[in-house]
């Protein structure tokens, strides 16, 4: 794989800045009736996926340093789509100013593939605005960045896959890719069929192996050392931590360290998995995900811009970052170039948000 391409420079990895102060309710608090003054706070209905994140954070102190009156009724899915039925009807009898989806799998079971919409199970109505999705329009979320054409917009935090193939060969050469994902996560299955697409067109190999999935279709954490050994004895040269929720909850206690003793490099393509002890990732901060969300939500509730008008966008800037400790551990030092741009993290793993 060529390392030396023109268009991968040291822009796409400097990091942004943000700040704030928290308002927001606490997660499960309910949906108040709208007051009938002007003045009211926006009502928005929140779906994680599993738990707060900096995402929310961020979300919520936008609003406060904008002095924008929200209230944010969380409700957290725990991993377990079936809850999302509820949230629903809760929903659609609370009649929220705007939703917002953390994530893929929320964010299609609240709103639909955009070419198979059933109006008596989606929610067509109310403006969603979502955040944490890898992609967006090969998940079918929306049909164009630029303009969804129906009641949704959001922000991807995930950098282009081609810059972290790039990234990842700056560092260390690859002619085969090691892939760890959850076959039932729709995210996860799209940006493993990007990387075997750029695999054909950069010249490297994809191993893959999934998770395990038990009688309910739910992936288990039994047997994930070994599948890590198994890409590791197939010729991995790297393993790339795609941005997967369940990997992400393996992620620290079993996969990296895994890899870790058997010589293989990580890469990460989260924040979340980068604090979980990955040697090197271009990510984009959580924190500054959920603000840009909360922009995007102003614009609708404040600005009254139809979210259909509202491009979907990432951030325009990315941070590389290295993990020294585990560069030492693996007799891996990056190239000296580097170090001019990369963001060194001298400690090691620190348990995520």
């Amino acid at each position: 794989m060529n390392t030396h391409d023109k268009h991968f420079n040291r822009r796409d990895w400097l990091a942004l800045a943000g700040g704030g102060a928290l308002s927001a309710l606490a997660p499960g608090a309910a949906l108040a009736e709208p007051a009938r003054t002007a003045q009211r706070p926006f009502r928005i209905y929140a779906v994680t996926f599993r738990g707060m994140t900096d995402v929310e954070k961020g979300f919520a102190e936008y609003f406060a340093s904008r002095k924008i009156p929200v209230q944010i009724s969380y409700r957290d899915m725990n991993r377990e789509p079936q809850r999302l039925l509820g949230f629903i009807e809760e929903i659609r009898a609370t009649k929220p100013d705007l939703i917002y989806a953390w994530g893929t799998s929320v964010t299609l079971g609240i709103v639909g593939p955009h070419d198979a919409v059933v109006p008596a199970q989606h929610i067509t109505d109310i403006p969603v605005v979502f955040t944490l999705v890898a992609a967006p329009t090969l998940a079918k979320i929306v049909p164009d960045m630029k303009s969804s054409g129906r009641n949704v917009t959001g922000v991807t935090h995930v950098g282009p896959t081609d810059a972290q193939m790039r990234a990842m060969a700056q560092y260390r050469p690859f002619q085969t890719l090691g892939v760890l994902y959850t076959p039932t996560e729709k995210n996860s299955v799209v940006v493993v069929e990007e990387i075997r697409r750029l695999g054909r067109e950069m010249g490297f190999h994809t191993v893959e192996r999934t998770f395990r999935l038990d009688a309910q279709r739910k992936p288990v954490a039994d047997g994930a050392a070994d599948l890590v050994r198994e890409l590791k004895e197939a010729g991995a040269q790297w393993l790339y931590l795609s941005p997967d929720s369940f990997l992400g909850t393996l992620s620290e206690g079993v996969v990296i360290p895994t890899a870790m003793s058997l010589g293989l490099p990580t890469f990460a393509s989260t924040e979340q998995l980068m604090q979980a002890g990955a040697l090197s990732g271009l990510v984009s901060r959580y924190y500054n995900v959920g603000q840009f969300t909360a922009h995007k939500a102003e614009q609708i509730l404040v600005g009254k811009t139809p979210a259909s008008q509202i491009p979907v966008e990432t951030l325009k800037r990315f941070s590389y970052q290295i993990r020294m400790p585990a560069a030492k551990r693996l007799n891996l030092p990056p190239p000296l170039p580097m170090l001019s741009y990369a963001e060194l993290i001298h400690t090691d793993a620190v348990t995520s948000q």
